[in-house]
């Protein structure tokens, strides 16, 4: 099992692109735990930010009556690829990992597995 900080050093050492780095709270918006980000990408205000993101969709599915659980919600930029993956193990309900990714160098299949391996090592 991983902790947070092992967690999050490994995503950003293990899957290709990867830029930053967060484990955030969403009923808070809060993160728990950052890696990453330059100091014109704030971490802090991307979790916040995403966090309404993640709200909103879990909102519209309700409404739809949709009973499906989210895996990821993806977003592309120009040049990067914002990945979120809703944790679902031990501990992770309400919780989602961030991560931001150089799109020039990512793989998003591989960052998808590999996210996923990290959720399933991750204890909270």
């Amino acid at each position: 099992m991983a902790n947070t900080e092992t967690a999050l050093k490994e995503c950003l050492s293990s899957i290709d692109g990867a830029t930053a780095v967060a484990l955030v709270d969403y009923t808070s918006g809060m993160a728990l735990g950052t890696l990453g980000g330059t100091k014109d990408f704030n971490l802090e205000v991307a979790a916040a930010g995403n966090t309404d993101v993640v709200r909103a969709k879990l909102r519209t599915m309700e409404l739809l009556g949709l009973k499906e659980e989210i895996e990821d919600i993806l977003i592309t930029l120009n040049s990067q690829y914002h990945l979120i993956r809703l944790l679902k193990g031990r501990g992770g309900s309400g919780l989602f990992l961030y991560l931001v990714l150089d799109a020039s160098r990512a793989n998003l299949a591989m960052a998808r597995h590999q996210l996923r391996r990290i959720e399933n090592d991750l204890e909270v």
